[in-house]
């Protein structure tokens, strides 16, 4: 019975103590005021043949805050035209005869690459480069389900993930089976 009646009252004797340090704390806290009551002066104790310090610099031009808000509905900058001669490719490379035959048979499987067939290209690139380098296979679907679903939000569609895997499904035997020959 004793044992029963001690636990209790070491739990009270704990609290009670906790709460007593807890004023205590508070207490030596002082009083709340957190202002200053003066204004502190800069003085600088020069000893003879030192240098001068010069004064602050007060005129320094801060560029104009733009909140978050603001620069989030801001109209996008307009592109500047490419300039005659610059170098490199005007167009997006045409498909080869072998990237047209992998997005035939994506869209025979019944998915739709975005406009160009540039993302499901890569895919394939991925998905062969993967194969090569005896990648796991559930390695690989799991990339190629981040990348259908990726392509499908480029065309506009939404896609639950039951819908990206079987699209992905669709990639890796289409891949497999006319783009890494």
């Amino acid at each position: 019975m004793l044992d029963s009646t001690r636990k209790p009252l070491a739990r009270a004797l704990a609290l009670g103590a906790m709460l007593a340090v807890s004023v205590g704390v508070l207490a030596g806290c002082g009083s709340d005021d957190s202002t200053a009551s003066s204004t502190p002066t800069l003085t600088t104790a020069q000893s003879p043949g030192s240098a001068t310090v010069p004064p602050l610099k007060t005129d320094i031009e801060v560029p104009p805050y733009t909140p978050p808000a603001v620069a989030a509905t801001a109209p996008p900058e307009t592109p500047e035209p490419v300039p005659s001669g610059f170098p490199g490719p005007t167009e997006a490379p045409a498909v080869d005869e072998r990237g047209q035959e992998f997005l035939d048979a994506l869209k025979a499987g019944g998915v739709t690459p975005a406009e160009g067939g540039d993302i499901a290209i890569s895919t394939a690139n991925y998905i062969c480069s993967a194969q090569a380098a005896n990648r796991p296979a559930d390695e690989v679907t799991a990339y190629v389900t981040g990348m259908a679903g990726v392509e499908a939000g480029m065309t506009g569609a939404t896609v639950t993930p039951e819908e990206a895997a079987k699209a992905a499904g669709v990639y890796i035997a289409a891949a497999t089976k006319t783009y890494c020959k």
